[in-house]
């Protein structure tokens, strides 16, 4: 009687109101009952489908007697002879409630579709005792196949043969304790025509896996005590994810069955620890048959046929602790308590983690933009945000955003630079012809004047003038073909802007070739038609400069554009609206740098600049200065050592000892030159004023304030929607995403 007294010890009978059944035994055989609890109420609010939790799941191989162990471990009258409960996982919760029922639900899967998961959580059984759920049980499975289109005798029109929903029975009352245990299909290795397929057979094997992969799983590996253990693909599977054996605990199953000695032998040596031993060991249960009818017990609430066999030798020598279902319920539940523990601080921190990344997830979709007004206000906010970082790159301020480091957008410098390049280019190579250099020795005024006249006419190579440009052909046509119609691009621009040196004979043979009647003067067509083609290079190098004007602008939009936007649809949607405006208002600009080269040297020379005067009366001094060099002598006079003086009579000579057509041409030649330094500044100061500044950076139709609040609201509710609406998949996320951190917020709640 060893083993009746063990079992009555672990074991206590007490009248039900729910039919005959184990129950668990009455002792603080719990190490954490509090827990248990909050696990329950996780799992309840199906918190496991993010959060793995705490779970006993039983694993074997078809026909190992899982569901029998299940119905002895839990109470569950599972339908004898019926093996519909193995096409799918089923979830048994134990719950302490005041109120005693059991609640049988469906679980959806993971993929099944919104209709799916309406119509499967839509099935809801409540039953007050576990005889009223074994008269009704073989008609619930039945619906729940209809439910889950499990295709059976009964329901013909099935199209699954198993499925990854999980059919979920609660069964409550004041004396339960908390124990979830969840039984998956059986595995197996060959395929039933017309029954089952490879496809089925992987379906399952993943199912099983995808229960046991995780750390927080026990995992019950039922395995028949009549076959060899070592042939059992679960215990492979198992120490496949659980190769230490840290949470694999083995239970032999049909001990009557093993009938050689040699047979008995071997169980005894796996449930003492001797062979293939398994940290939380074996053991050995005797559940009801398929067609045992007998479920009759003795006082102690213990099977009489699993009482009796197990006096038998050599079972009844076998540790007491490791054998019976009273015993294996016992150590499930202080297992259950043990993972418990070990995992409740891990799930406080993992649902903090999952959490902070959901609402991360959340932030980037941006806010719900369902209606027009939600649309436009989320359209509004992105507007806002590029607009202040175009006001922040205008105003040179880069602290207020990483962006302008980290992408190289620091555009107002950008576009400085190339206008200080285009000017500089301008004075040094904009002239087609060189200007005659009269030598003087200035003084005063006059030096910084002489100055300036050198620096103009000095070599780009002794300059410095920056040779690289933005603007790149094979550049443009790959990464912005669509500002190919708008922008100049030239390969190599250093050599177009050749100033051609030493043609000394322009200004002759130009006199020369258009002179008319005029008497000691010249025509002022001449002077319009030497200033067109002293200026023939302006027109190239303002498209050019212009063009790395626009291409830096179109980039800077383009980043700034993706910089804002949540993601790569929203920036494809803006930019697919407002490109054609952005082109139209770059064309503005370059237009206009071009009229205003049409205007410099189409129009008459004229100027109201008293530079003019100052720089031709200049030129003239020198000519004069240049002609009494040689006839100057030195004023002993004055005791300055560069005091010189000339007669009277050189200086008219100076004056008249040339013919008139050399009077007119170096008067051409002086005018054209201080006109064409006036026109050169003037130009360079329209350019980066009118073209530039005002056309493509800051004015009203500039390209930088296309896209704001105010092009927002001239949206129509098409466009709107076009491009701010959410896509179906998107709201489908955000949704999922709601739910996900809601049921986040609540299980910290419950952990706390």
């Amino acid at each position: 009687m060893k083993l009746k007294r063990s079992l009555l010890e672990t074991t206590t009978a007490t009248p039900s109101t729910m039919g005959s059944e184990i129950k668990p035994p009455a002792s603080g055989i719990l190490t954490s009952p509090d827990r248990l609890r909050k696990i329950d109420q996780l799992r309840e609010k199906n918190i496991d489908v993010i959060l793995p939790l705490p779970t006993l799941v039983a694993v074997g191989d078809q026909s190992s007697g899982k569901s029998s162990l299940l119905e002895s471990v839990t109470g569950i009258p599972f339908p004898r002879g019926q093996e519909l409960c193995t096409r799918y996982a089923t979830q048994i919760t134990h719950r302490r409630d005041p109120e005693v029922q059991i609640i049988i639900t469906i679980i959806p899967a993971p993929q099944s579709t919104e209709a799916e998961k309406a119509s499967l959580r839509s099935y809801r059984k409540e039953l007050s005792s576990t005889t009223e759920l074994r008269d009704q049980f073989a008609k619930i499975l039945d619906e729940v196949n209809v439910y889950m289109k499990i295709k059976t005798v009964k329901n013909p029109d099935g199209e699954k043969t198993f499925s990854r929903d999980i059919l979920k029975i609660e069964k409550c009352g004041p004396t339960e304790d908390y124990l979830t245990v969840i039984d998956v299909p059986g595995i197996f290795r060959l395929t039933s025509k017309g029954q089952t397929t490879e496809s089925d057979r992987n379906l399952v094997r993943d199912m099983v896996t995808g229960f046991i992969k995780d750390k927080r799983t026990i995992i019950l590996a039922v395995l028949p005590a009549n076959v060899d253990v070592m042939t059992q693909e679960i215990l492979a599977l198992a120490e496949q994810y659980d190769p230490d054996g840290e949470r694999t605990l083995g239970v032999l199953t049909k001990p009557d069955l093993v009938i050689e000695r040699s047979a008995k032998e071997a169980v005894c040596n796996l449930v003492a620890g001797r062979k293939k031993a398994l940290n939380l060991g074996y053991y050995l249960v005797k559940n009801r048959g398929g067609d045992d009818n007998d479920d009759s017990k003795d006082d102690s609430g213990i099977r009489r046929k699993e009482r009796d066999l197990f006096q038998q030798s050599p079972w009844c020598n076998l540790p007491q602790e490791r054998v019976g279902v009273a015993a294996l319920r016992e150590r499930l539940q202080d297992l259950l308590g043990e993972i418990t523990d070990k995992a409740y601080p891990e799930l406080r921190s993992e649902a903090r983690k999952k959490l902070a990344e959901a609402r991360e997830q959340q932030d980037a979709l941006g806010p719900p933009r369902q209606t027009e007004r939600e649309q436009q206000q989320y359209l509004a906010q992105i507007a806002a945000k590029f607009q202040r970082i175009v006001r922040a790159a205008l105003e040179a301020n880069y602290s207020t955003h990483s962006a302008f480091d980290e992408h190289g957008l620091r555009l107002i410098t950008q576009v400085v630079s190339i206008i200080d390049t285009f000017n500089n280019r301008m004075r040094q190579k904009g002239h087609t012809y060189s200007f005659v250099k009269v030598e003087t020795e200035p003084s005063g005024d006059a030096a910084a004047d002489k100055a300036d006249d050198s620096e103009e006419e000095e070599d780009a190579s002794e300059h410095g003038v920056d040779k690289n440009t933005t603007t790149n052909a094979k550049e443009v046509r790959q990464a912005f073909p669509e500002l190919e119609s708008i922008i100049h691009m030239v390969e190599e621009p250093s050599a177009e802007f050749t100033v051609l040196q030493d043609n000394s004979n322009w200004i002759r043979n130009m006199y020369n070739e258009s002179r008319g009647i005029e008497l000691g003067t010249f025509s002022p067509i001449i002077l319009a038609s030497a200033f067109r083609d002293q200026t023939t290079k302006w027109s190239l190098m303002t498209e050019h400069h212009v063009s790395d004007i626009i291409l830096s602008i179109h980039k800077f939009i383009l980043s700034i554009l993706k910089l804002v936007c949540s993601d790569g649809k929203l920036f494809e949607a803006i930019k697919s609206i407002i490109m054609d405006d952005l082109l139209a208002r770059y064309a503005s600009g370059m237009d206009y740098a071009k009229f205003l080269v049409q205007v410099e040297r189409e129009k008459k020379p004229y100027t109201v600049n008293h530079y003019f005067s100052s720089n031709l009366q200049k030129a003239r001094g020198d000519r004069i200065s240049e002609a009494l060099k040689g006839k100057r002598i030195h004023d002993n006079r004055c005791h300055a050592p560069a005091a010189y003086v000339v007669k009277f009579d050189h200086v008219k000579s100076a004056i008249t000892n040339k013919s008139n057509q050399e009077h007119a041409q170096e008067d051409i030649h002086d005018i054209l030159k201080s006109y064409y330094k006036v026109s050169r500044k003037r130009f360079v100061d329209n350019v980066w004023l009118y073209a530039v500044d005002h056309h493509l950076l800051s004015g009203p139709n500039s390209p930088l304030t296309l896209f704001s609040e105010q092009w927002v609201l001239g949206l129509d509710e098409d466009s709107l929607n076009a491009i701010a609406g959410e896509s179906r998949s998107t709201r489908d996320k955000r949704k999922e995403l709601t739910k996900k951190i809601a049921d986040l917020e609540e299980a910290l709640r419950i952990l706390k």
